[in-house]
């Protein structure tokens, strides 16, 4: 099969809001418009696309979502609920809508901003960020509509790492086309900022890898010595890559495709065992967003090999 067959088939993505019959097309265009030049959500337009929303994810066997958010501990942060509700008569149903969508209230006190706040004084809140598509993650055991989110107080400090990514972003788009409009470009109303994240790996055998409790505990190497030749192993650069990795980077690259992630490159790096992968450059909050799915997928991987 061909990888534009199903690139980005997890994604809820322009085509599948074009496919959808709760969503015209001025619904889609004003999504697009807020993907690429942000504003205010209209909360009956976030109504219709949580019903399609709900509709296309049921379809692929979800049952679960979560607003899906970068605090300030290095890693993401997601909690999960059910489309189970009830309906006035007691009977189950699956409900998912625009409010739901919109916003969620997870604990901020055990993240490093709640300080020394009781639980019930150190409210956090998510909410959606349209200009990155939701998501479909797969595992064995089900599967789960991921939403894109800021993470911020109650009276909108920020929490999270996302927030003063878009801000930051905003704020060069202002300065950009004012100063385009000095020089003579007084038509453009918006810039945008392009990344490509790279990522550089190493691959550890199994076996080598249950002997160490280092990184068996932490996922890292905490001790040990250096080795006789280290980044300067020259004739591994860029060097046949070993059968086991390819086998490992293409089922890898099958998930990541699968959510939208273009990656293009892949190649020994310097030093042994050492790999990376490489993406095509795109909209710098997307690029952000995939790059922390590019890792997930990778710590994802190693706990799956490690336990079994």
């Amino acid at each position: 099969m061909s990888v534009v067959d199903f690139f980005g088939s997890n994604v809820f993505n322009v085509r599948a809001m074009r496919m959808s019959k709760h969503l015209t097309t001025c619904d889609v265009n004003a999504l697009a418009t807020l993907m690429k030049v942000g504003g205010k959500i209209d909360p009956a337009l976030a109504e219709r696309v949580a019903n399609a929303v709900r509709e296309w994810a049921l379809e692929k066997g979800v049952t679960h979502y979560c607003h899906w958010f970068q605090p300030q501990t290095g890693a993401t942060a997601e909690k999960h609920d059910a489309f189970l509700w009830f309906d006035k008569q007691g009977q189950p149903i699956e409900r998912f809508t625009g409010p739901d969508l919109l916003q969620s209230e997870p604990d901020a006190s055990s993240f490093p901003s709640g300080g020394m706040r009781s639980t019930f004084e150190a409210r956090g809140y998510t909410g959606w960020d349209p200009s990155s598509p939701l998501f479909i993650v797969e595992n064995d055991t089900g599967k789960t509509l991921y939403i894109p989110s800021v993470f911020v107080s109650y009276h909108g400090e920020t929490l999270d790492f996302k927030t003063p990514l878009l801000r930051s972003i905003e704020s060069l788009s202002k300065e950009t086309t004012r100063t385009l409009a000095l020089l003579g470009e007084k038509n453009i109303t918006h810039t945008t900022v392009s990344v490509g994240v790279e990522q550089e790996f190493f691959v550890v055998d199994k076996k080598h890898i249950l002997n160490r409790p280092d990184l068996m505990l932490s996922g890292r190497s905490v001790f040990g010595k250096s080795p006789a030749k280290g980044q300067e192993l020259e004739d591994h650069y860029f060097g046949s890559i070993p059968s086991r990795v390819q086998a490992f980077l293409s089922e890898f690259e099958v998930e990541l495709y699968k959510l939208g992630v273009p990656l293009k490159t892949r190649h020994n790096e310097v030093a042994p065992g050492q790999f990376e992968v490489a993406p095509i450059f795109e909209s710098a909050n997307i690029a952000s967003d995939h790059n922390e799915v590019l890792k997930e997928c990778f710590f994802k991987a190693w706990i799956c090999d490690v336990i079994t």
